[in-house]
């Protein structure tokens, strides 16, 4: 099974993908590029080198890392606490915004790995919330049709 951990945006450093370099952190990760990206791979001898010789960079990086540990406490309390229909009205009103349109090109696969669920318990929950007239599907879509519901949905 699969969950999104935290996101990246532009500008943003993924440090988890470097675990070989922290030392005594050993762990498989995946990390895929949902839009078109341009990335630096920095190899990790160096990037050690510049955090042994930069306060600066060592500074930078464990903030990173604090704020990344703090992303993944926050996630595992949604998982472990969070009814799931918040967890997805959530998901769902954030990719909006990111996206910019209420109308998401989006899988019900692709949504249960960002949510750490199966497929059919995601098709289960859209079909109720668009009965509800929360959101309308069509293939490969999901469109928000009541964004202030789902919005109270998520802070309920």
């Amino acid at each position: 099974r699969e969950i999104t951990l935290y996101r990246l945006f532009e500008r943003d450093m993924c440090l988890l993908s470097a675990s070989c370099m922290l030392r005594g952190i050993q762990f498989d990760i995946t990390i895929e590029a949902e839009k078109d990206t341009a990335f630096w791979v920095i190899p990790a001898g160096l990037y050690r080198q510049l955090m042994e010789e930069s306060a600066a960079v060592a500074n930078y990086t464990n903030e990173i890392m604090s704020t990344r540990l703090s992303d993944v406490m926050w996630l595992m309390e949604q998982v472990l606490f969070r009814s799931f229909d918040r967890r997805l009205a959530g998901f769902l009103v954030e990719e909006s915004e990111l996206d910019g349109t209420t109308v998401l090109k989006i899988t019900h696969e692709k949504i249960a790995n960002h949510l750490g669920t199966a497929r059919e318990v995601v098709t289960r929950m859209l079909r109720y919330f668009q009965e509800e007239g929360m959101v309308h599907l069509a293939r490969g879509t999901v469109e928000l049709t009541d964004v202030p519901r789902l919005k109270a949905l998520q802070n309920a």
